[in-house]
């Protein structure tokens, strides 16, 4: 069958969430008390070790063929306009997020700003921390990165969103 990124992704946490409530149940159902005086056949929880067993291996290879399936695709689509692959742009993505963080911060920096705190009590001496940048350039900066960003987020939402791949399940 052919699923798009976004939906081979919902296609692995539905195998997951599925994977991990038949655990879940086996681990609920695979051994149990019962008092002495108890009819134990009567506290029974129903449990079939080979069919437990065959249907989670049955999960387990699923979810390596969609992992397997998005990893190839991941590596070998590339999203138009960033000359990158989508799990180069998955990498891409988090570092520009970290340089616009960075970047307002520094754009939202005095030039010249009294430091509190360090100067010994009796001290007469007063220190100021100083930008040693321009603040303008960092937010210039800032801006770009935010609009890099959001342009990097939109070419992958929508190559996820329209290109397919074949998952043979």
């Amino acid at each position: 069958m052919n699923y798009t990124s976004a939906e081979a992704a919902k296609l692995l946490r539905r195998l997951k969430e599925e994977y991990d409530a038949l655990l879940e149940l086996e681990s609920q159902s695979f051994a149990f008390v019962a008092a002495v005086s108890e009819d134990i056949e009567s506290v029974r929880p129903a449990y079939d070790f080979a069919a437990v067993q065959a249907k989670l291996g049955e999960l387990e290879e699923k979810i390596r063929r969609v992992k397997h399936a998005l990893n190839v695709f991941n590596s070998t689509h590339e999203v138009p306009g960033f000359g990158m692959t989508i799990d180069q742009m998955l990498v891409y993505i988090p570092q520009l997020n970290q340089r616009r963080v960075k970047l307002r911060d520094m754009a939202g920096a005095l030039p010249k700003s009294r430091v509190k705190g360090r100067s010994a009590a009796n001290s007469a001496v007063i220190e100021y921390n100083y930008a040693n940048y321009s603040v303008e350039e960092a937010k210039a900066a800032a801006d770009a990165a935010s609009e890099e960003l959001a342009r990097a987020q939109t070419a992958l939402d929508k190559v996820n969103s329209t290109e397919t791949m074949e998952i043979d399940l």
